[in-house]
């Protein structure tokens, strides 16, 4: 982590910048296992500028962007949850993102941004708070029990029509 990087609230007219940065981490990450079609299937739902646009646009929800050199490099966001868990606390939240590009992992990074999703969770007064991790993702099943998440669930996230084992990892 250099010492310009830097973590701020998502403004509405960084949607251009969130939903190409939410494409390229998650196409970098993940975009491997996945036939072109379902993946573009994916994208186009859940970051393209009109799904982004409606997430900045929700006051339920909190977006914030990693910028290094003053480019984005990552995000994440949180809000209530949405997972399929059994008996759903009606105050829980869910850190619904946290990506970086390949480029910027390690460093710190990861654990700032999570740092600030938690305590605005918190502050917004959702509790429990709960992720999801791919099941095949063990660094990021360790940054997450680092910070005291333990592993309650699983469900199949679906990618187009391929779904990917989770896991869901709840706080209290």
């Amino acid at each position: 982590m250099t010492a310009d990087f830097q973590i701020r609230r998502a403004r509405p007219d960084d949607v251009d910048l969130i939903a190409v940065l939410g494409a390229r981490t998650f196409t970098e990450t993940f975009g491997h296992l996945y036939t072109p079609e379902n993946l573009n299937a994916f994208l186009e739902a859940d970051h393209s500028p009109a799904a982004t646009a409606a997430l900045l646009a929700d006051a339920r929800y909190a977006v914030w962007v990693a910028e290094e050199a003053g480019e984005g490099v990552g995000y994440a966001v949180a809000g209530p949850c949405g997972l399929p868990v059994e008996d759903m606390e009606e105050d829980a939240g869910e850190l619904k993102r946290l990506y970086f590009l390949n480029t910027h992992h390690g460093g710190g990074r990861g654990t700032k941004l999570l740092a600030i999703a938690l305590d605005w969770l918190a502050e917004a007064g959702f509790a429990p708070v709960y992720l999801s991790v791919f099941s095949e993702n063990p660094g990021a099943q360790r940054l997450y029990a680092r910070h005291g998440f333990e592993k309650v669930g699983e469900y199949d996230f679906m990618v187009g029509d391929h779904p990917d084992r989770e896991f869901i990892f709840r706080r209290s």
